[in-house]
């Protein structure tokens, strides 16, 4: 097998150069990483559930003209995606206040907030992704006022889609963290796409009964649990199902020919 060309490779995935001009071949390591990677382990199958669940998500919103880098999941650990030119800024979206705004606002965990909050941070893992403003975004030409403007409404557009999915097996978003893309499509347009990941690592989902987390807090908090959380969540998208003789293994739902296929 030739050796692919390795373009990018960040915390928890590495992008390759992909077989069709403009496409990128997207792996889900098992790397958890927290505090801009101050703690790290390796979880194994981690990455496998990320590219799954993102997978499932990425298909959803795009059903419902969600415009994202996805094209399909090649494997168990791979995706062949758009490739995108990534605007330096991470969008997050706050519905309870969990996490850095705690401390920030002197507001209490798990407190809804009034209406749902966007931020945005500069992403630059050696300055700590800084929370920075539309003023600074502008004077430094991370993103056009117009880009500005199709961010948020496709954040807050994203935002409804999920609250709505995930309250429909009892999860509740507490926030998440999202990027895009500039892409030149066929016909020659320039266009903003979701890109880079949705899933455990990059939301807080709480269950909505017993506000127990099913998302990478597990890691940042010494919690444990944290394959057993993702694995959760999968479950209840559909996209795994329990085996009844062995209670603990879980096998993969899919009718993709690829899906028993590793990296």
């Amino acid at each position: 097998m030739s050796r692919r060309e390795k373009i990018y490779e960040g915390k928890a995935k590495i992008l390759y150069k992909g077989s069709k001009p403009g496409t990128l071949v997207q792996y889900f390591k098992d790397d958890a990483t927290a505090f801009n990677a101050k703690k790290k382990a390796v979880l194994n199958g981690k990455g496998v559930l990320n590219n799954r669940i993102s997978e499932h998500i990425m298909l959803m919103l795009g059903k419902v003209g969600i415009p994202t880098h996805f094209i399909e999941r090649l494997n168990m650990r791979e995706q062949l995606i758009k490739e995108v030119e990534i605007i330096p800024l991470e969008v997050i979206c706050r519905n309870v206040a969990a996490g850095s705004i705690c401390p920030m606002y002197g507001l209490e965990e798990g407190k809804r907030l009034p209406r749902s909050i966007i931020e945005f941070c500069y992403k630059k893992d050696a300055l700590n992704d800084p929370l920075t403003t539309e003023e600074h975004i502008l004077a430094f030409g991370w993103a056009t006022s117009a880009e500005l403007d199709e961010m948020t409404a496709l954040t807050l557009r994203i935002n409804d889609i999920l609250c709505g999915m995930f309250a429909g097996i009892g999860i509740d978003l507490i926030d998440f963290k999202i990027e895009f893309g500039r892409h030149t499509d066929e016909n020659g347009d320039h266009v903003i796409l979701l890109a880079d990941e949705i899933s455990p690592d990059s939301c807080r989902l709480w269950d909505s009964q017993t506000a127990e987390k099913l998302d990478k807090d597990r890691f940042r908090r010494d919690l444990g649990g944290l394959v057993d959380a993702y694995t959760e969540v999968a479950t209840r998208l559909g996209i795994l199902k329990q085996n009844p003789k062995a209670p603990p293994k879980l096998s993969v739902v899919s009718n993709d020919p690829n899906s028993n296929k590793d990296e």
